[in-house]
């Protein structure tokens, strides 16, 4: 198929590399020139403007929008608004509000163009691991881009089979599912968001436990230095708390045991905060994720272990630096 592409950085770039390995015409746009460049040499095409991304994208033309959530998502899902014609697609691969993507596809519905949101995990890994997708809007259009989804997606790989899953059918096991309609891709990407926070808050917990286990204030007797690093490894190996989130806990320990390179100021960037409206919307108590969120909030105070560990896990699957600290 034909796409065009908004947004090149970490994820948006490796996805238009993914997608022309897989037979694909991408036409590409960024702000930064540069970055333009780079992909149009591996066999994209540039363009110089949406304007003119638009322009060389035959109808029905379909443009993923691979940029922050908010503002910079608002302005370029309106633009390609006045400049896309009926048939064509907009596709929101970001992190965007569900409640967002409901508002946007009305407005642009009123051109005859339609609103595809797709929550989308895989992070700086996509590019050879494949993208998990989660994915909303008009069913008959999300079946039309189907072969874009398969290509993103990771496939079967060598994921053992759930019981009974040959019954079903579907996409899942492929690595992406059509949820419903509009803003309910990226709905179940927040509350996946929202989880991830608990689970890496759990990690990060527990090892500063251990790291402190030879802490003076402690009987000589019970006092262990224990290799975090070495503990990481063997908990990947048929332990129950095995996860892609502990193999790059793993990584980053053997890296620098110390973390020595993190201030532990952990970011949140909104999902967990929806998660939790969400929840308080529905009146389902969410303990874990909405005190996984207060932590990152807290650490931007002072930080401990735990919040470096949280800090290095952001950074391997995701590539997110540290932000600097707000002056006071």
């Amino acid at each position: 198929m034909q796409m065009g592409m908004v947004g090149l950085g970490r994820m948006g770039a490796n996805m238009v590399r993914r997608l022309i390995r897989g037979g694909h015409n991408c036409i590409v746009s960024d702000h930064a020139p540069a970055n333009v460049q780079q992909i149009a040499g591996e066999g994209a095409i540039g363009s110089a403007s949406l304007a003119d991304l638009v322009s060389k994208l035959t109808p029905p033309r379909a443009v993923w929008m691979m940029i922050p959530a908010g503002d910079p998502t608002e302005k370029t899902a309106l633009a390609l608004g006045e400049l896309l014609q009926r048939g064509d697609i907009i596709i929101d691969g970001g992190n965007s509000y569900f409640k967002d993507d409901v508002r946007r596809s009305k407005l642009v519905e009123q051109r005859g163009i339609s609103y595809v949101d797709v929550g989308t995990s895989g992070g700086v890994w996509g590019l050879d691991r494949g993208y998990c997708m989660m994915i909303g809007g008009p069913q008959k259009i999300v079946e039309y881009l189907d072969p874009i989804f398969h290509t993103l997606a990771p496939g079967k790989g060598s994921i053992p089979r759930t019981p009974g899953r040959d019954k079903l059918g579907g996409t899942s096991e492929e690595g992406y599912i059509y949820c419903g309609p509009s803003g309910s891709g990226h709905f179940v990407k927040m509350v996946h968001n929202g989880i991830e926070y608990g689970l890496m808050q759990a990690y990060a917990e527990g090892f500063d436990i251990m790291r402190n286990s030879n802490s003076t204030a402690l009987p000589e007797e019970i006092r262990y230095n224990l290799k975090l690093e070495d503990i990481a490894e063997v908990w990947r190996r048929g332990s129950v708390v095995s996860s892609w989130l502990l193999d790059l806990t793993a990584m980053a320990l053997v890296e620098n045991p110390a973390l020595s390179e993190f201030t532990g100021q952990v970011a949140d960037s909104g999902e967990g905060r929806w998660t939790v409206e969400a929840a308080m919307e529905e009146s389902v108590p969410c303990e874990v994720i909405t005190s996984a969120l207060f932590t990152r909030f807290r650490s931007r105070q002072g930080n401990t272990f735990a919040e470096k560990l949280l800090s290095a896990m952001r950074n391997k699957f995701g590539g997110h630096v540290e932000q600097a600290a707000a002056a006071k």
